[in-house]
């Protein structure tokens, strides 16, 4: 298979020179022009899934051992690394506090905004259901939903459009070793939690759990780092953390952290951060992730208490509070199994089609709907359609239940029910999503009537597919979580219609835990760490293993038919996202088919005018340049002997560390890792480097700052070995060198993730600057 030796043009879209990404969630910020149309933006972009992006660049997860970095570890004593130990614990423990109290300020914000809107709403029901006119509850419900969302829409999509989507699939990007531009900036978590405050008491069919996993994800970052960049305030704390490597595994623990504010499960957020993002793990780093996870959840719980003014009672496990499953009067038979393995296809199968549709949905919104106008504008229709189903469907519901005095309906509506009644459809529709998950979990056999929830279950399922992707902070847990609890409440309906004399059947409410488990996991295909969030969330170890099951059945069966919603989003926005293994079928590509060349090297010690001219051509994009002996031939490869990164000889360039002649030699250092470490993680661009025509003569020794041991490989070396390689150690550059040692190409995460097992076998996605 030939090399792709040059970029792909895409026409629909220009070069994106800036910082700016296109979004996770369908969303678009940029302005891409057809070329030959100069001024004016298409109405379509043209979207193409047999592409892969140039644009996105790769983290630095292996660490360069240069002499710089060896000599400050060995000058470091054992009470030195036991102190950077301590360290990293103390940033668990921030990270913890830090997402718990965003957690808790989330919970608190929703909670007031929602019930506010709720409670004028039902006022304004229970007037003009006497008096007619109940269309104007109905404009007032729409109105209040569309006013929510429609700030926390212009939030997103006109200050911080990295911002909008759970932030899953951005940070298992992240997590993977793609850099995805400003997703763990400042801004970024602002906006995102202001947005997902709005989303959900603006009654959109989203959750706040995917958001406050990126939320700890940014937290973890920036305490990490003991400053802000966006403040310009150095707290001249943790500086040693500031490196790819540290980071990455910081923000791992801030993931968990979030998942354990969420669903108050620190073990489910430790298996989250292990299964769906973390590319690098150890039993230390499982430690101190458990140990951030715990902090988390505790810290959210103890300001809920304070605010609930219940001193010394833990308010509740986490955001989502489930509620407890008595294990004493629910219990499971052997001979349910097989209705639990059925009940996970149907998960399955729901789960896939509701993937393919969100799928088709986003791929209409990255080709019309781009503009931020049109973004906040589809965000607010769609606030207003699920207000107006909802009234619809409450209003021609004549599901009447009788209202008993330890109810558990938060704003029970009566409507056209008779006294001491409430509408039964209101208790689903007229809530938030985690009360209404609770009710379909816990309320008594009889509360709701099969026809409701099967109306139910239909409407809010298209209404998530039409809401996830939206430009607004949302996630897709507890809307897939209520979606299978309505279908599995009526699938326990059903079997205790079929076998009345049964008192197994009598409980619906297993049931509804069991569809719930299968729809979430036939959309994001979690298997483990979804079983242990949902026993730690509901406090019932019981169900552990016919959960696990059911999470099973639905990842085999929705695999069958299409990947899971974060990897679809992933795809959709063509990033080199590197998955566990190699394509099964690619053992007969080698590493000399895959790599990229002819590679840009650089003498030992090289003229400063050649380094400036590589960095400041616009045609090409390298961030790392091996090292080579110098050579006479120009067409003959030099022998490897290191590795130099484009951020460290930017740094160079910026202190103008050189000598006027190649005979010279630097006398006193000049840089240490603190002027590399000060400079991350936004290094200048090259532009904002003046170098002289005299400085241009100068040469620059490269010996020390460059990697001496860089990983290489012969280019004979099979395709699925590069890749373990590659995966395994978190590599950014790999080198190819023939038998004698000599540079040959060099192999990137972009050369790796265009492979990819497609309908007909291996395929290959080509390479577009987009």
């Amino acid at each position: 298979m030939a090399n792709i030796a040059k970029k792909v043009s895409w026409s629909g879209r220009g070069e994106d020179r800036g910082e700016r990404t296109p979004l996770l969630n369908g969303a678009e910020d940029g302005k891409y022009n057809r070329k030959d149309i100069v001024r004016s933006r298409p109405k379509e972009i043209p979207h193409n899934e047999k592409l892969l992006s140039l644009k996105f660049e790769s983290l630095d997860y292996d660490n360069s051992e240069n002499q710089l970095f060896l000599e400050e570890e060995r000058r470091m004593s054992h009470m030195g690394f036991r102190c950077l130990e301590i360290r990293r614990w103390v940033i668990c423990g921030l990270i913890g506090f830090f997402t718990g109290l965003i957690a808790c300020i989330i919970d608190i914000a929703v909670e007031n905004l929602a019930g506010y809107k709720y409670f004028v709403v039902k006022q304004n029901i229970e007037k003009f259901t006497e008096l007619g006119g109940l269309s104007i509850s109905l404009i007032l419900w729409a109105v209040l939903n569309s006013a929510f969302v429609m700030v926390g829409a212009i939030a997103v999509a006109f200050i911080e459009p990295i911002a909008a989507g759970s932030g899953i699939p951005q940070i298992k990007c992240y997590l993977n070793g793609v850099k995805i531009p400003r997703v763990v900036r400042l801004k970024t978590l602002v906006v995102k939690v202001f947005g997902v405050i709005c989303s959900v008491a603006g009654g959109l069919a989203v959750g706040k759990e995917g958001p406050m996993i990126h939320s700890g994800a940014v937290v973890a970052a920036g305490v990490s780092q003991g400053r802000s960049t966006s403040l310009k305030k150095d707290f001249k704390m943790f500086e040693y953390f500031r490196r790819d490597t540290e980071k990455r595994d910081f923000v791992s623990a801030g993931a968990a952290a979030g998942v354990s504010a969420a669903f108050g499960a620190p073990v489910g957020g430790v298996l989250f951060s292990l299964e769906e993002g973390a590319s690098f793990w150890n039993q230390m780093l499982t430690w101190r992730i458990f140990f951030a996870s715990m902090v988390s959840s505790f810290t959210l719980n103890f300001f809920l208490s304070i605010y609930h003014n219940k001193a010394g009672e833990l308010s509740s496990p986490g955001l989502i509070n489930f509620g407890r499953f008595d294990s004493d009067t629910v219990q499971y038979n052997l001979y349910e199994i097989p209705l639990f393995i059925i009940m996970g296809a149907l998960g399955g199968m729901f789960g896939a089609l509701f993937n393919l549709l969100n799928n088709w949905l986003t791929i209409f919104r990255i080709r019309y709907v781009h503009r931020p106008c049109l973004q906040v504008m589809e965000a607010m229709l769609v606030a207003a359609v699920t207000a107006t189903v909802s009234f619809t469907m409450i209003y021609f519901s004549n599901d009447c239940q009788p209202l008993g005095p330890d109810h558990t309906e938060e704003y029970p509506l009566q409507l056209f029910c008779a006294d001491g009644e409430y509408n039964s459809m209101a208790t689903a529709f007229f809530n938030t999503p985690e009360r209404s998950v609770r009710s379909l979990f816990h309320n008594p056999p009889g509360t709701y009537n099969p026809v409701t929830l099967g109306v139910f279950t239909l409407a809010y399922f298209l209404l998530a597919v039409w809401t996830y992707g939206l430009t607004v902070s949302a996630g897709v847990f507890i809307p897939s979580l209520l979606i299978g609890a309505a279908w599995g409440r009526l699938f326990g309906i059903l079997l205790s219609v079929i076998a009345s004399s049964q008192s197994i059947w009598a409980d619906p409410g297993k049931y509804a835990l069991m569809g719930a488990a299968a729809q979430l996991g036939g959309i994001v295909r979690m298997t483990l760490s979804l079983t242990v969030i949902l026993v730690e969330a509901t406090g019932n170890v019981t169900y552990g293993f016919p959960i696990m099951l059911v999470l099973m059945t639905a990842k085999i069966v929705g695999d069958y038919f299409v990947e899971g919603l974060y990897d679809l989003h992933i795809k959709l926005q063509s990033v080199p996202f590197l998955h566990w293994e190699a394509p099964a079928t690619s053992h007969w590509l080698t590493a000399r088919e895959v790599m990229s060349s002819p590679v840009t090297c650089f003498n030992r010690v090289e003229k400063v005018g050649m380094i400036v001219d590589v960095l400041s051509n616009t045609s090409t994009n390298h961030n790392g340049f091996p090292v080579v002996t110098h050579t006479t031939g120009h067409d003959e490869p030099g022998k490897i002997c290191g590795l130099i990164l484009r951020s460290q000889l930017i740094v160079l360039l910026k202190h103008k560390v050189f000598v006027e002649r190649a005979s010279s030699r630097l006398i006193q250092r000049k840089l240490q890792l603190k002027d590399f470490r000060d400079a991350y993680p936004r290094f200048p661009p090259i532009q904002s480097i003046h170098v002289s025509q005299d400085e241009r003569e100068c040469m620059m020794d490269l010996t020390e700052f460059m990697n001496p041991t860089p990983y290489t490989v012969p280019q004979e070396t099979s395709l699925p070995r590069v890749f373990k390689l590659f995966r395994a150690l978190g590599l950014r550059h790999l080198v190819v060198v023939d038998n004698e040692n000599r540079v040959v190409g060099l192999v990137t995460r972009k050369d790796l993730a265009r492979y990819h097992m497609g309908k007909d076998g291996l395929e290959e996605l080509h390479l577009a600057q987009m």
